[in-house]
């Protein structure tokens, strides 16, 4: 198999759906896609019912081509992460990983139009974050929920508002942002430095005014983040935590539990804002962005340094200030199905606390005049009980 071969079937994937996220490799399946978060398997000519692992290799070093280093790091540690063009229409982030002795790859699509906030349709609250000075801001979620997405938007307000250097250091290179206002400098992992730790030492000294880190991995680019986020500079990333508390555990579980509270008093002066996302289904097709959203105050400083207690916890600072704002994951689904953007079914199904949101829909319910149970179906019966029915208590006598 050669490049133009892989490219024809690259776009033949593309084709098959609306709305492709991923394109999947896998040894004795068909070539899969990913369209609204459902795998779907793609119709070849001619036919291509199931990858031999064969194809597979072929498949594998068109994807990593002349880069030797991605080799060695793929027969090394089983897996190694790489970007691929497809001319002009796509760019892929690239996972290629062994199984069970065969190679398998998944592709994730990268926009290649910078995102607006207002195209993504979040929250006026998110024109406050590009308005930072310093600090550090944190876009949490499982992988796929739109971190990256959510970022270059930020990234692109301060590019239109601010004339001011900006470094990113990424795994890869997802979108490439052009010189407005600011100057850009955008560097891949494994191609123009080794690791975010490293690679970020090297930014302090590249006199950046924002920093984007593609992910907090470790102790150490922790540190240097908070580093930097305290010597003046804006530094933004990303982690794989549910909401704003399983963030700041995350962080501090990283560390020794020596070393954890001088974290607590440097993470308490640094964060600026926690922004966790889950992606659900659209009524009508599609997938929205439910955001938890949790800013900087004494509330939260105080509860970062000495950690969560009782009528304290991150849930109930965010619930408290709403009205400015903020939102739980709880809010931000009971404020989908009001507007109709989602079903009951997927607010029950991403919130936090089933119980909040059930309530809050019976309400919403109420206020439209909609039924919100099945109790008015229930009828009493006199006489004897029958069967599946609880007896009744008319008839029976105490024994004297």
């Amino acid at each position: 198999m050669r490049r133009p071969e892989l490219d024809q079937i690259l776009t033949t994937m593309l084709d098959s759906q609306k709305e492709v996220s991923d394109l999947l490799f896998t040894v004795d399946r068909p070539l899969q896609v990913e369209s609204f978060g459902e795998l779907k398997p793609v119709a070849m000519n001619p036919p291509l019912e199931k990858l031999t692992p064969y194809q597979m290799e072929a498949i594998a070093l068109n994807l990593i081509g002349d880069n030797l280093q991605l080799v060695e790091h793929l027969l090394k540690n089983g897996s190694c992460d790489s970007a691929y063009a497809l001319m002009d229409r796509a760019r892929f982030r690239v996972n290629i990983f062994s199984q069970r002795g065969n190679y398998s790859a998944v592709l994730r699509q990268l926009t290649t139009k910078i995102p607006t906030l207002e195209q993504l349709g979040l929250p006026e609250i998110f024109k406050l974050l590009p308005k930072e000075k310093t600090g550090l801001i944190l876009v949490t979620g499982a992988t796929g929920s739109g971190k990256s997405t959510t970022l270059a938007a930020v990234l692109n307000e301060i590019n239109e508002a601010k004339a001011c250097h900006i470094v990113t250091l990424e795994d890869p290179v997802e979108f490439v942002h052009p010189h407005k206002k600011a100057t850009f400098n955008q560097r891949e992992q494994g191609i123009d430095f080794n690791s975010f730790a490293n690679g970020l030492r090297a930014a302090l000294r590249q006199a950046p005014k924002v920093i984007l880190v593609g992910e907090m991995r470790d102790q150490e680019t922790v540190k240097i983040a908070l580093s930097a986020a305290e010597t003046g500079h804006l530094v933004l990333s990303t982690l794989h935590t549910v909401n704003a508390g399983e963030t700041i555990n995350r962080i501090l579980g990283m560390f020794e539990a020596d070393d954890q509270e001088q974290i607590r008093i440097r993470l308490a002066d640094s964060l600026r804002w926690i922004v966790s996302q889950r992606l659900s289904p659209k009524m009508g097709g599609g997938r929205y962005a439910l955001l938890e959203i949790m800013g900087h105050n004494l509330r939260t400083e105080e509860t970062v340094r000495l950690g969560e207690s009782e009528g304290k916890t991150f849930y109930e600072i965010i619930e408290s200030s709403y009205t400015f704002g903020w939102r739980t994951f709880d809010q931000a689904c009971i404020e989908a199905f009001e507007k109709g953007i989602i079903t009951e079914e997927n607010a029950l199904l991403y919130c936090s606390k089933r119980g909040v949101v059930s309530r809050g829909i019976d309400n919403i319910k109420k206020e439209r005049g909609e039924i919100t149970s099945n109790v008015g179906s229930l009828k009493m019966r006199s006489g004897g009980a029958v069967e599946g029915e609880i007896p009744s208590l008319t008839g029976l006598k105490l024994k004297q």
